[in-house]
């Protein structure tokens, strides 16, 4: 596992499966319609699908902190770090 422990995998595995799973929730969820005509508000399905989907990043992160793979995992929090400003900024 030493070879893939770089910040660089971490980061890209933290930009990326956020915005799958997101993708992935929306289908399954068909939220669709409210994101497509803008009928959400500032703290309402964005910010809430924002939150959802960093939740498997988070689940990553722990799961490499437990295997001792510690540069992957800090690029796995660092590739989550926008998309938790994000959601934090637009549940202001």
């Amino acid at each position: 596992m030493d070879r893939f422990d770089r910040y660089w995998i971490g980061i890209v595995i933290g930009l990326v499966l956020p915005a799958a799973f997101g993708l992935t929730y929306i289908d399954v969820m068909n939220l669709w319609y409210p994101l497509k005509t803008l009928q959400f508000e500032a703290g309402g399905v964005l910010s809430k699908l924002l939150y959802v989907s960093v939740f498997p990043d988070l689940a990553l992160l722990f799961v490499f902190y437990t295997t001792d793979t510690w540069r992957l995992s800090k690029g796995v929090l660092i590739g989550a770090l926008p998309y938790i400003l994000a959601s934090l900024w637009v549940s202001m």
